[in-house]
């Protein structure tokens, strides 16, 4: 009886150190992330002394870029991915601030592809209420559900999601999340860079992309390829731009208090281009400008 007792105490203490949460590395870096391999190519060739760690089936690739000490690593796409892979980097490491780099679909028709977009805040635009169709055409929400305010488009409603945070333990509705003021002032002074108009295999745009810092983007988990929802995009939230990942990150980042910032560079145009989608073609152009922006504001950032 007495072995058995030890066996079992034995077996305890084995089954609880392998439950035990791993303490997060001390150095202090800031995250850098891309939700998928040719957005974040650039960026990986740029980092000096990377060392390479898997966590949960995740490469983090520690180093220093521009002078900063960073992990870089994929997200995934989608929405979940983001924030899954987002707070386990927070748990693992110590980072500072958070930052997001990639391709994304244009929504304000003044854009163009290969233009880089630093949005001021990022809101959850595909959480939604199904409405039930109260006439042809028609659709409405539950009257008790008093969170639905913005216009729909048929039966999806916006809504808020809800967020805990140490500032609101029991909860709050949120659909913006603001990027971190004083990082869109340096994405301010780093807008001057200079983004590409052909890539590597000389596809050219017959324009010259820029950089616009403000403004909003949305994030939600559908690919969009529709003309008719691009605009109505545009005029519920004014939208510069929209993307599988990046208002789920700024969630994240939000509800464990850590600054945010993202860099999205327009790969197509969301269903507003004239023939087939453009990300085919560009998303590799657009992924870079998007990466020489980070670069140019890590380089500004003191």
């Amino acid at each position: 009886m007495q072995k058995i007792f030890i066996w079992v105490v034995v077996a305890f203490g084995l089954l609880s150190a392998g439950c035990a949460t791993v303490a997060p590395e001390q150095t202090p870096r800031v995250a850098i992330i891309s939700a998928f391999q040719p957005e974040l190519t650039l960026l990986l060739s740029k980092v000096e002394q990377p060392k390479k760690q898997s966590i949960n089936g995740v490469e983090f690739t520690t180093g220093m870029l521009q002078g900063k000490p960073v992990v870089v690593f994929l997200s995934g796409i989608s929405m979940t991915n983001a924030a899954m892979t987002t707070q386990l980097a927070l748990d693992r490491f110590k980072v500072t601030h958070v930052l997001f780099s990639g391709i994304a679909g244009g929504v304000n028709p003044e854009l163009k592809v290969g233009d880089v977009v630093v949005a001021e805040r990022w809101g959850q635009y595909l959480e939604v209420l199904a409405a039930r169709e109260t006439a042809p055409g028609r659709y409405q929400a539950p009257g008790w559900m008093d969170d639905v305010k913005l216009p729909n488009f048929g039966i999806w409603h916006p809504r808020p999601v809800g967020v805990r945070s140490t500032a609101h333990p029991g909860g709050e509705k949120k659909f913006w999340f603001e990027s971190d003021a004083a990082l869109l002032q340096v994405a301010k002074r780093a807008a001057d860079v200079k983004l590409d108009r052909c890539d590597v295999k000389n596809q050219c745009l017959t324009h010259t992309p820029r950089v616009l810092v403000g403004g909003n983007g949305v994030s939600g988990q559908a690919f969009v390829d529709n003309a008719a929802f691009r605009e109505y995009t545009f005029k519920t939230f004014t939208a510069n731009v929209l993307d599988m990942e990046t208002a789920a990150t700024a969630m994240v980042a939000y509800s464990n208090g850590v600054p945010f910032i993202a860099f999205r560079s327009l790969s197509d145009l969301a269903g507003g281009g004239e023939g087939e989608n453009e990300i085919g073609t560009f998303f590799r152009l657009a992924a870079d400008n998007s990466a020489r922006v980070l670069l140019a504001f890590l380089a500004a950032w003191k």
